[in-house]
């Protein structure tokens, strides 16, 4: 086991690293990861469409920056299930990003969003596995004037912040700087929760 900032990487332990667009979040998400001493398996939400090419580059250059013997796994929506199948106290799972997922699974009704998110909270709960969650901050500007928008920005502070309630330790990523917010404040309780 390892210590960064002053916490100490376990078995099972649940860390989520927060941010908005740019902030280095993944970054911080990766040297915490190599600092496991765990195979590491990163878990990419994102849908590649090869007719994007600034989409392309940029994973490009996520994928340059990462060591060559993290294990990739592409899980656009299937992240119990990957969680579930690397489910081993040995692995950490780097899972990036929850926004790129949320927004994967926005043609879900409520409901069906709602099991959804149980699920993998209780999955998460669960795992043996280190997991390493890296989130976007979208909620820190205008609410966005057309539903889909609000349902994205709804759907992904809400999951955010049970993720936050639950994991320890949550960094913030921010101007160029880390903040670890397990020491900085206090969760709020789940019975908090909408």
């Amino acid at each position: 086991m390892k210590a960064i900032a002053g916490t100490i990487l376990s078995m099972g332990q649940l860390i989520l690293v927060t941010g908005p667009a740019r902030s280095g979040k993944s970054e911080w998400a990766e040297q915490l990861a190599d600092k496991t001493d765990k195979q590491v398996v990163y878990v990419a939400t994102a849908q590649v469409d090869p007719n994007d090419l600034e989409w392309v580059a940029r994973i490009e250059k996520h994928q340059q920056r990462r060591p060559a013997e993290w294990t990739l796994v592409w899980t656009p929506i299937e992240l119990v299930e990957t969680i579930l199948e690397w489910d081993q106290p040995d692995y950490c799972l780097l899972i990036d990003s929850l926004g790129t997922w949320v927004a994967n699974c926005l043609d879900q009704e409520d409901g069906i969003w709602q099991d959804t998110t149980d699920t993998l909270l209780q999955t998460v709960n669960q795992t043996s596995a280190t997991l390493i969650l890296v989130a976007e901050e979208t909620g820190w500007g205008v609410v966005p004037a057309y539903p889909l928008g609000r349902t994205f920005r709804d759907r992904l502070g809400q999951i955010v912040r049970q993720f936050g309630i639950i994991a320890n330790p949550v960094y913030l990523v921010t101007g160029g700087h880390v903040l670890n917010l397990s020491t900085l404040g206090s969760p709020l309780s789940r019975e908090s929760l909408p």
